[in-house]
């Protein structure tokens, strides 16, 4: 007698189909290419050899700019202002905003419905009129403006995306996690700090960046609540007057370098963590 031996089946192999280069591609590249447009010329420029106030005309290339960037004194100073209030208002909004958003994602209490609608309702309304809010406010408590007004109005609009943002991640959570967790004798505050916090952390990283980018570029309300502190923003409103100077185009490629590493940081730690 014959045994016949069976051969394992063979898999499919997947062809790799190649996409031909579409329109598609081409309006992409071009939509790329005009939102990148902006902050290219502002790099561009950083680097430009200028001889007068204004810094609008190509003259030559040079780095003096980047060894001269603290010389200007009113420059640096709008700079920290604008560092040290997107840092605290973020320190602040992600606190207030990830508990508000655990208690509106996780819990069921009166009042629920319509505090997710201020919410929103924060979100959505146009910066002029949350800047004129809050300054018929501070008018009314004849509270003095400066420092202090800027940092309780970025913490105000922020803590509206914060807490949008952390709400979403605890919506997906599965609950039998701390559930299990409960049942091995952990308390709140273990659950929180060891199951809870550990699994909403993309979504209140994502809402401290949200909040940090949203207050060290504001302009509207600042300018309403601001008085006579300047930040970063007010400075280049204010010297488009009298001539920008190229220190402003420095300032303004640093920032950007230090948001494309954070971004490049997490979009690797994303892949990783899928892969």
């Amino acid at each position: 007698m014959t045994t016949r031996t069976r051969t394992p089946a063979r898999r499919p192999v997947r062809r790799l189909r190649t996409r031909r280069f579409s329109g598609l591609h081409v309006y992409t590249l071009l939509l790329i290419a005009w939102l990148l447009l902006p902050v290219a010329i502002m790099i561009m420029f950083g680097f430009n050899d200028t001889h007068g106030k204004q810094n609008f005309r190509w003259e030559g290339f040079t780095l003096t700019w980047y060894a001269h960037l603290l010389d200007k004194n009113d420059l640096t100073t709008a700079v920290v202002n604008s560092l040290t209030i997107a840092l605290l208002s973020t320190c602040v909004t992600t606190v207030i905003g990830t508990f508000a958003g655990l208690a509106l994602g996780r819990y069921r209490f009166r009042g629920r419905g319509t505090t997710s609608l201020l919410l929103f309702m924060v979100i959505s309304c146009p910066e002029i009129v949350m800047g004129a809010s809050l300054l018929s406010m501070f008018v009314t408590f004849n509270l003095p403006r400066g420092y202090l007004t800027i940092l309780a109005s970025h913490v105000m609009f922020s803590i509206a995306f914060v807490a949008v943002t952390v709400r979403a991640r605890v919506v997906g959570l599965d609950p039998a996690v701390e559930e299990a967790a409960r049942d091995l004798g952990a308390g709140p505050w273990t659950r929180f700090r060891l199951v809870t916090l550990p699994m909403i952390m993309p979504g209140v990283v994502a809402g401290a960046l949200l909040a940090f980018v949203l207050s060290i570029d504001d302009f509207v309300i600042t300018d309403f609540t601001g008085g006579a502190t300047v930040t970063f923003p007010l400075w280049i409103y204010g010297s488009t007057r009298t001539g920008m100077p190229p220190q402003v185009n420095v300032m303004g490629t640093l920032i950007f370098a230090v948001g494309a590493l954070v971004a490049a940081v997490a979009a690797r730690r994303t892949a990783r963590a899928s892969g």
